[in-house]
């Protein structure tokens, strides 16, 4: 048995924190002992193990600051981790022989300062996530590009969540050329959508025949409003007999705490307004686990807008759910989604996505057709045992070291 910590700087619901949950139980099903410390959980606003009891979880440092007036998020954060992990070493009195910390790095020198044996999982380089269009921006960042790269070469092991990002992590942190990520796509763990669906209730209006689905957190990075103009353009080339029965649901990670969210839901929903489409899209602020299985359940196919995203853990989840994927034809979902055989990769463009809308509402047969080769494809290649497998090999080997 290793016993293993887990640091995350905020759990809550997302993709990251959905492979954090995952990771966890793979290892405790393994029988080795795991714990999870992170600066924010919401028992309200988080995946249902680990606030069922399923996963034990310490939270400590919340009170210290997320943003500084609206700025320094990233400073805030890294503060934040480093105060978690400095609990973990100092106050906790935690026994254990492997941590595993994501995202942010910069807490790494002071895991190594208690002799830690340390995984880092690189989801994607931070300092390719923030714009610069400032002299003050690039000489606040300067310091914490840094900071990123060096702590991140401190790990003893590093892992990232695809082939797109092993690639990006050479070419951005060049100081680490000669190391070699490990690779661990991210999984299902299948039972969770082998649950019973409920019914559709209010989520989806009723007599449609061709819905679309977007599931993604309300940030400007995910390109929403790429699935909201796609929309604009499939109603320019369908009649209005067609047109009356299609609809989007755009469904999406929200915190009241994020000032962006707030704002980018109401930018999606004018722009929605601008196109005179009100009446077929349909906004979802943040939702449950079986609310996102009817939804998944009772789609045609999923949006997926995001450009370079490093993997994109949505797609994998309606191919599960024998739903085909349209997505942007760049990072993760050139490894996820088999182009014409489980859905459709497209240029981030209107024009581009519109005529993959279009198929489906004019072949109802080809939901099923791609929908069960992509089933297939996430049983053969991404499945929570062969995840598990590989993230425990990686975990004893660090503990060998």
């Amino acid at each position: 048995m290793v016993r293993v910590i887990f640091l995350h700087p905020d759990l809550g619901i997302g993709g990251a924190e959905r492979l954090v949950v995952d990771a966890a139980l793979a290892l405790q099903t393994r029988r080795h002992s795991v714990k999870i410390y992170t600066a924010h959980h919401d028992p309200t606003h988080c995946f249902k193990e680990t606030s069922d009891g399923t996963l034990e979880v310490v939270t400590a440092g919340d009170w210290l600051p997320r943003n500084i007036f609206g700025s320094c998020y990233a400073l805030c954060a890294y503060i934040r981790m480093i105060y978690v992990a400095l609990y973990l070493l100092l106050f906790s009195r935690e026994p254990y022989d492997v941590i595993i910390c994501d995202q942010i790095s910069a807490c790494i020198p002071f895991l190594k300062l208690g002799r830690s044996k340390v995984l880092f999982y690189c989801h994607f380089p931070d300092l390719l996530l923030t714009k610069r269009q400032s002299f003050l921006k690039k000489l606040y960042r300067t310091p914490i590009d840094w900071l990123e790269e060096k702590t991140t070469g401190m790990s003893d092991c590093i892992v990232v969540n695809s082939n797109f990002t092993a690639d990006t992590f050479k070419q951005t942190f060049t100081t680490l050329k000669d190391v070699q990520p490990d690779v661990l796509y991210p999984s299902l763990n299948f039972s969770a959508f082998n649950a019973r669906v409920e019914p559709a209730g209010d989520l989806i209006p009723v007599g449609v025949k061709t819905l679309f689905l977007s599931i993604n957190r309300y940030e400007r990075k995910k390109n929403l409003v790429l699935a909201i103009e796609a929309m604009g353009e499939l109603k320019s080339r369908l009649s209005e007999d067609e047109w009356q029965n299609v609809h989007l649901v755009m469904a999406g990670g929200y915190d009241g705490r994020v000032t962006e969210n707030l704002e980018h839901y109401e930018e999606l929903v004018q722009r929605a307004e601008e196109l005179k489409l009100t009446d077929h899209v349909t906004f979802i602020r943040s939702f449950s686990d079986a609310q996102k299985l009817t939804l998944l359940d009772s789609c045609t196919c999923l949006l997926y807008t995001p450009s370079n995203e490093h993997f994109g853990i949505v797609p994998i989840e309606a191919m599960y759910m024998y739903r085909p994927v349209i997505a942007v034809n760049s990072g993760g979902p050139l490894e996820t989604i088999a182009h014409k055989q489980t859905g459709f990769l497209c240029e981030p463009s209107a024009a581009s996505f519109a005529p993959a809308l279009e198929r489906f509402v004019r072949e109802p047969d080809l939901k099923n057709r791609l929908g069960k080769a992509g089933r297939d494809r996430v049983i053969n290649n991404f499945s929570f045992r062969a995840f598990g497998n590989k993230l425990e090999k990686l975990v004893k080997r660090v503990h060998r070291l």
